[in-house]
């Protein structure tokens, strides 16, 4: 599988696959025609905006909009997009804008724009001005049937969802497809409580520096150095930014879940389903998995009428929008076009029911490809309600059973040294900027995890060879009975299938550690992510880890791992492993190594919690 979201802008350069894939250029042979225009706001502030109009047209037809901070001017004919062209061969009358304050649109940008109070007539947000947007589409654009849709990937999605929390009569269904959800408890910029540096740097560089997306110049290829060298969190201002980003200056003074973040959150900004809602999720989605499933699971209790679905998929990072999904990395999924599939199968007709009536309309609760069978399947309920909860127990000597420890374990724990000054690394290095040119950021989760397992600093327990498949369908959860030589550690849980080390079917993949759940938890946040506290020394403690969903078969003849490790650098910030209430003040003397302890007795029973369907 390939990359696929290259865009071209002012500047030439790689960007994630936030973006859309599609065709080079635009060519004469175009099937739609195309206008630019700049359409006004309450406030009077402009946003520019390029609308594509079927040239065949011969009835009326609804609006699919996509707003994005990542430019349109370069937008080529929509059956030209790979990822929509299975809607454009079907015919809709296409819109892409510029969100407020990015490219050629008018205004301040503000990252995750907070929501306006609607008691002021003339307060914006991203809702409003889709709003705004649509009532002068509906005016000024002839031949549309009077409803809108809207879809888009990452923050694309987000700005759908939003538009859906408070809706214009006229839009009738979105597609938010990997959206944020709660920037402090997971995807972008915090994972349980855990910065994400490199991201939340790179990310807000690129977005904040300029209108224009633009990239931080390292001076070191592997990255790695980079933030190693860096220091304390305190010097990308005092040496490198100097206060310029709105956003890092916001994440040094929020170092916990206030309400800041708790006014940021999706979450917090949804209550029911007002329309038809199709969230869509990869389980290797290297930035937003979880964000599409939390809120799935906000809206679907209030899901009276049924419009509230979820698509997931073996993807990375908007993996559906280009390609055919036949491959993730070194993955291979027994020839299914699982990308091309949700592009026509899924996305398309889904559409095409809410907003022309085409079809049967009946669609699953929950769809999701399940690997290691590699095949789809629908659900009635996600996470599906017939999978039954099971826990697998570490052990001695590196063991990993279904068999709780017993009082007679040969030793009640394992240790490793972290040492801040050697952290682990996320993925195998070099570890190249994020979106520059030759970057492996998009398919890390999808990594081989052998780089990792020989090093003293991580702990590995896998079980015997299966002797028959084992099927997890639904969240994981690692409860890990851990102590600290510090007063703050960082704890990652990683669940992996083991290849076998013959492998005919697909000799590279022969011994490779898979990826399938895996998280990051800040033990600081153990009782409280709004109040912190440090961690006693050499007690031991119960954390409770959400490895998020999974749908997958470990085979017969493959082994189940466990890897735990208390850094993942640079992707989270080191802790110093001493307790300072804000990392963000913390001084070079202050990281120190310390002796982390995973127990695996009778009475401390480390396991991972998985939902085991039969």
């Amino acid at each position: 599988m390939k990359a696929f979201c290259i865009k071209i802008t002012l500047i030439v350069f790689i960007l994630t696959v936030t973006q859309k894939s599609f065709a080079q250029t635009a060519s004469t042979d175009a099937r739609y025609n195309r206008q630019e225009v700049m359409i006004t706001m309450r406030d009077g502030i402009k946003l520019h905006t390029v609308i594509f109009t079927p040239k065949s047209q011969t009835g009326k037809l609804p609006f699919l909009m996509e707003r994005t901070p990542y430019g349109v001017s370069n937008e080529p004919s929509p059956e030209k997009q790979t990822y929509i062209k299975d809607m454009a061969d079907d015919g809709y009358i296409f819109v892409f804008q510029d969100i407020r304050g990015r490219y050629l649109s008018e205004g301040k940008y503000a990252m995750m724009r907070f929501s306006r109070d609607k008691n002021d007539p003339k307060a914006i947000d991203e809702s409003s001005d889709t709003n705004d947007t649509i009532d002068w589409l509906l005016k000024n654009i002839p031949d549309n049937n009077g409803k809108v849709g809207m879809f888009g990937i990452s923050y694309d999605g987000w700005t759908a969802i939003i538009a859906a929390s408070d809706p214009h009569p006229a839009l009738k269904a979105v597609s938010e497809q990997a959206t944020p959800s709660d920037m402090f408890m997971n995807d972008d910029l915090h994972h349980n409580g855990a910065f994400r540096l490199s991201y939340a740097f790179e990310y807000a560089f690129m977005e904040e520096i300029s209108k224009t997306d633009s990239l931080y110049q390292f001076d070191n290829y592997d990255t790695y150095n980079w933030y190693l060298k860096l220091g304390p969190l305190s010097n990308i201002n005092k040496k490198y930014i100097h206060g310029k980003l709105p956003s890092w200056n916001d994440f040094t003074i929020h170092p916990n879940y206030d309400a800041y973040w708790k006014k940021e959150a999706l979450t917090s900004r949804l209550d029911s389903p007002k329309l038809a809602i199709q969230h869509v999720s990869g389980y290797w989605d290297e930035e937003d998995m979880v964000g599409p499933q939390d809120a799935y699971q906000a809206l679907e209790k209030q899901d009276r009428h049924n419009q509230n679905f979820i698509v997931i998929g073996p993807w990375i990072h908007g993996g559906w929008a280009g390609g055919d999904g036949k491959t993730l990395n070194n993955l291979k999924f027994d020839g299914q076009a699982t990308a091309a599939y949700f592009r026509k199968e899924i996305q398309a007709k889904w559409f095409a029911w809410y907003l022309k009536g085409e079809g049967d309309g009946k669609f699953a609760e929950a769809i999701s490809f399940q690997t290691g069978s590699n095949q789809w399947k629908n659900y009635t309920a996600w996470p599906p309600k017939e999978a039954v909860t099971k826990n697998i127990y570490l052990h001695a000597n590196g063991k990993l059973s279904f068999d709780k420890p017993s009082v007679t374990e040969a030793k009640p724990a394992d240790s490793y040294v972290s040492d801040p000054a050697k952290p682990v690394p996320y993925r195998a290095r070099p570890i190249e900027e994020t979106y520059g040119a030759g970057s492996k950021w998009y398919y890390w989760l999808a990594d081989d995890q052998r780089f990792a397992d020989s090093r003293p600093d991580v702990l590995s327990w896998q079980t015997d060879t299966l002797t028959e498949d084992v099927t997890v369908t639904g969240n994981v959860l690692a409860k890990l009975y851990a102590a600290t030589t510090g007063t703050d550690a960082d704890w990652v849980v990683k669940l992996i299938d083991v290849y076998p080390q013959q492998y005919k079917k697909e000799p590279k993949m022969a011994g490779y550690e898979l990826m399938i759940s895996s998280d990051v938890f800040r033990g600081r946040f153990r009782a409280s992510f709004t109040n912190p506290a440090p961690i006693v020394p050499n007690k031991v403690e119960e954390y409770t880890i959400n490895l998020h969903a999974a749908d997958h078969v470990f085979k017969k003849g493959h082994r189940i791992m466990v890897q735990v490790q208390s850094s993942w650098f640079p992707i989270i910030d080191r802790n110093p492993q001493k307790y300072i209430p804000n990392i963000f003040d913390a001084k070079e003397s202050d990281y120190q190594s310390a002796t982390q302890k995973i127990y695996h007795s009778a009475n401390f029973a480390s396991s991972i919690v998985l939902p085991v369907v039969q």
